[in-house]
């Protein structure tokens, strides 16, 4: 496990210095740190460090090795580079770190949330699992989740869209 002291020391290092990337590597475990212009989502800008930790092997029934970006979605699921039908006017929520993406808190429990599903501020939408922690990640608008754009037990990386909700 690493440190998280030393990681942040790791991210202030890239950020004060002229170099753009950083590869680490040890016991198993690798972390690629590398700088990029600001995001801006929902009105909150993002800082400019994106993380990139290889996914490890994911606990969900029946998963396969992580898929690469530009291999075809599962069956019913429009590719991430495709056009999605009319998205203007949506939100996009997206994941703020690299994790694993679940819909529901157990494996046999019901999802956080459903496509037509209503959300209000404040609502947990998914867990995010990064390194062993699971994060809640919560609704910052009201309104109806009109897409999940990844499936469960799936890895997410910084930035990418989870949902699309039309707010309210």
């Amino acid at each position: 496990m690493i440190d998280l002291s030393f990681l942040k020391r790791l991210i202030e290092t890239v950020e004060s210095s002229d170099i753009d990337s950083l590869e680490y590597s040890r016991w198993g475990t690798k972390i690629r740190i590398s700088k990029s212009p600001p995001v801006t989502l929902g009105g909150n800008s993002m800082g400019p460090t994106q993380f990139a930790v290889p996914p490890a092997p994911y606990p969900a029934a029946g998963a396969s090795a992580p898929a690469a970006e530009s291999a075809p979605s599962p069956a019913g699921a429009a590719p991430a580079d495709a056009p999605a039908a009319d998205t203007s006017g949506l939100v996009e929520v997206t994941s703020p770190m690299v994790g694993t993406f679940y819909r529901a808190p157990a494996p046999d429990a019901d999802p956080f949330v459903d496509v037509g599903d209503r959300v209000r501020v404040g609502q947990t939408l998914c867990i995010l699992e990064a390194m062993k922690l699971m994060n809640e990640l919560e609704a910052e608008v009201s309104g109806t989740i009109k897409e999940i754009a990844v499936e469960n037990a799936e890895p997410v990386e910084y930035g990418q869209v989870l949902f699309r909700v039309l707010p309210e």
